[in-house]
């Protein structure tokens, strides 16, 4: 079976989107009718949100930035720790609420947590005041589902089991005019051992470079100033393509884009983060000097038991071949504490390769066993104060570093693209340096959405503060 999702059916599901409409039109006659889309987890989920929201707004809904008052509420679930999956469930009772005094709101959900058989029964069962429960590998199919409840009021429930597809063309709605994320490839092939994506994605597939060019190059001519390339794996881009293009190559084309915009992209996996990348990154003005390279241990032992396919000699050579190329590079990890089997001394291993790249920042998490993957059978003796322990000496470690980092930059003048509202003052404007370090600065003479050159004057633990040049 083709991974493409045909254009028949497409068509067909643009169809449903008219019948969608129609019915609308006749129910809700003095007003139009609202819909609140919210995405937990990865920015790879947030784009599937944003073509939840482009087919609803086909149908006829408008968009609340609120679950309260709204005639249809989905929720696209995240499954990669514990306690987002506990915040779906929380919210889902305020959900119910609102359904008390709304009882024709129609309640979605769906994404990576709902894929898992378990999950999908346990809202069947706990929560059937859910009308609409679809996995990943069918999203493209929610105009059918809308049109199925809103005609005969029938309850959906779909987690079709897939190797995984891709739905070229579905109306999107952004959340931002000025950023934009565009997948270019889903799934994942690598199965780390504490990692449920490959179950509930499905296997790696690329778009065609055709497809991702078209696209940024239609984002860039409406005035986007960013781009952000997602895949759980960009580095492998390519890989079951047979057109021979790889991700760098992808990198190069896009660079020469004419136009003032910006390159970024994530995740890139260490076994597959190459010197060809490095190069590409270091030859291409528009690709930001920021490398996103999630490490998880220092320990090769703990490494191993992940699954990572590299060693941290392996790891560290890519760090000093990118330093040595781009002296100017930033690098931002993952790290995950307390794994099974870790000793302290795994996790001294850990500080010292932290200490040796010296990352502007991480993203540190404990360990938490996610059912169907291989690290939920493993043996874990180490106590979660401990862990805890760990993770605050990890976190103490980093802020001096991210300090040390900020400190550096103090003086330098750095292009930095503005996208929101200071985060403790209303009279500042936030953005991001190439580095994709955070800077604040007066709003005077700014513009969210716009780049600005600014000569960063003071640095604090969490982000640089500035003055336009």
């Amino acid at each position: 079976m083709s991974k493409l999702v045909s254009p028949e059916e497409l068509l067909r599901q643009t169809e449903y989107m008219k019948k969608c409409e129609d019915i609308l039109k006749k129910t809700f006659v003095n007003r139009q009718p609202i819909c609140y889309v919210h995405s937990y987890g990865c920015q790879g989920n947030v784009a599937d949100g944003e073509k939840i929201k482009g087919m609803l707004a086909e149908m006829g809904y408008g968009l609340s930035n609120s679950a309260e008052g709204a005639d249809v509420v989905i929720f696209n679930t995240c499954a990669i720790r514990e306690n987002a999956q506990d915040r779906v469930y929380g919210n889902l009772g305020m959900l119910i609420h609102y359904k008390k005094k709304n009882p024709a709101m129609i309640i979605g959900l769906c994404g990576c947590m709902v894929q898992q058989d378990h999950v999908a029964r346990r809202l069947k069962e706990v929560f059937p005041g859910v009308n609409l429960v679809f996995g990943t590998h069918v999203i493209h199919q929610l105009p059918e589902f809308m049109y199925n409840i809103l005609s005969n009021s029938s309850k959906i429930y779909n987690i079709t089991e897939s190797n995984g597809v891709i739905a070229e063309g579905l109306p999107i709605v952004r959340e931002s005019n000025f950023k934009a994320s565009v997948p270019i490839s889903y799934g994942c092939n690598n199965f780390c051992t504490y990692c449920i994506v490959p179950y509930v994605k499905g296997r790696e597939r690329s778009r065609s470079f055709d497809s991702i060019y078209s696209e940024v190059k239609e984002l860039v001519s409406n005035g986007y100033k960013e781009i952000m390339l997602l895949g759980q794996n960009v580095n492998s881009y390519g890989s079951d393509l047979d057109s021979g293009v790889n991700f760098s190559y992808l990198l190069s084309k896009i660079n020469e884009i004419d136009a003032d915009f910006r390159i970024r992209f994530m995740t890139s996996h260490p076994k597959d983060a190459t010197k060809e990348l490095i190069d590409t990154i270091a030859r291409c003005d528009k690709v930001c000097k920021h490398l996103h390279l999630p490490v998880q241990c220092g320990s090769n032992k703990i490494l191993k038991a992940m699954n990572r396919k590299y060693t941290v000699s392996q790891y560290l050579k890519i760090i000093d071949y990118a330093k040595n190329k781009i002296p100017n590079i930033s690098f931002t990890s993952d790290i995950i504490v307390g794994f099974p089997g870790e000793t302290y001394s795994d996790f001294k291993e850990t500080l010292k390769l932290v200490e040796q790249v010296k990352y502007s920042s991480l993203f540190m998490f404990i360990f938490s066993p996610r059912r169907g993957t291989k690290a939920e059978l493993m043996s874990d003796s180490i106590p979660k104060e401990e862990k805890s322990r760990w993770l605050s000496e990890l976190i103490n470690c980093q802020n001096e570093i991210s300090a040390k980092v900020h400190e550096s930059y103090v003086g330098r003048t750095e292009r930095v693209l503005f996208d929101g509202v200071g985060r403790t003052n209303d009279n500042m404007l936030t953005g991001r340096t190439d580095t994709n370090l955070v800077v604040d600065c007066e709003k005077f003479n700014l513009k969210i959405g716009e780049f600005a050159d600014i000569k960063i004057t003071k640095a604090h633990r969490m982000a640089l503060v500035g003055e336009l040049v």
